[in-house]
């Protein structure tokens, strides 16, 4: 079960961006919806799927950018496939890593798309779906160093968690003294999480363009994640939180998503407006204005 769902932030491109993803990897769209009356205007929402991942795209203004800190990383079971979804991906957008063998994968490359996502492809043979999914973290300025604490905090933070593989730097390595992992993976429950120092300090940091989103079907539930994952007060605003890596959060009832499709443009309106003015959302007065 998947318990983090990676949301992307993009300033108008959202749907057009989740199109190219669906047809590129053969996934499917759940759903679109029009939020009216934001700060920032009118904003798409999408929610969508890529292999086993459930995913989720909002345009809500040019405020936050997409950059390296976050990827997706995706393990690849053609060779021939890597070269298309290279080819697709790259068009428009940069190259980080170039496609070529790496001492970690026979065949690999690190790229930024044309709407600013970053994707690292990996030919894995012996994988038995076509594609797999995983969120990458990479710790880079003065993030970096924490890739080891993020991951130790939250295996015994999170339900389910455990530590999975984890490679550390040699001597030489890497410039920066303060980089520890070079590639580590922290798995909750199925879904599997991958995070890395910056051997070389980097020069893009998290933001809130690519947040980790949590569906709760409680205020229990809810609190519960806040206080996992809420560092800074400042930063909870209509659901959202800040942890103390700066990976920012969403927690989100189940209702509110579903309401989208159920009921009526006028409550689905009167939720908005009031979810606008909530730090922590209140279930129950989100329940009551859907009744």
């Amino acid at each position: 079960m998947q318990t983090i769902i990676p949301h992307l932030w993009y300033d108008t491109e959202a749907k057009e961006a989740v199109e190219f993803y669906v047809d590129l990897f053969g996934g499917k769209i759940d759903w679109t919806y029009t939020i009216t009356d934001t700060p920032s205007g009118n904003a798409d929402l999408v929610q969508f799927q890529l292999g086993d991942m459930t995913l989720a795209a909002i345009s809500a203004g040019p405020y936050f950018k997409l950059n390296e800190s976050m990827s997706l990383m995706v393990n690849v079971t053609s060779k021939d496939d890597v070269s298309r979804l290279y080819e697709a991906l790259s068009d428009g957008g940069r190259v980080l890593m170039p496609l070529a063998e790496y001492p970690f994968s026979p065949y690999y490359v690190w790229l930024e798309d044309r709407f600013g996502l970053s994707w690292q492809l990996s030919y894995e043979p012996d994988l038995d779906v076509p594609y797999s999914f995983d969120i990458c973290l990479l710790f880079s300025q003065d993030q970096v160093g924490l890739a080891q604490p993020m991951l130790d905090y939250y295996k015994d933070k999170l339900p389910q968690a455990r530590l999975g593989r984890l490679s550390y730097y040699g001597e030489g390595e890497a410039t920066v003294a303060a980089a520890k992992l070079n590639y580590a993976e922290l798995f909750i429950g199925d879904q599997k999480m991958i995070a890395m120092d910056h051997g070389y300090g980097g020069v893009a940091s998290f933001n809130e363009a690519f947040s980790f989103m949590v569906y709760v079907d409680s205020q229990e539930e809810a609190e519960s994640w806040y206080e996992k994952v809420s560092a800074d007060p400042e930063a909870e605003i209509c659901g959202w939180a800040k942890d103390q890596f700066g990976i920012s959060w969403q927690i989100v009832p189940r209702i509110l998503m579903e309401a989208y499709d159920a009921v009526s443009p006028e409550k689905v309106k009167a939720v908005n407006a009031a979810v606008m003015t909530m730090k922590r959302l209140d279930i129950a007065a989100i329940q009551a204005l859907l009744n």
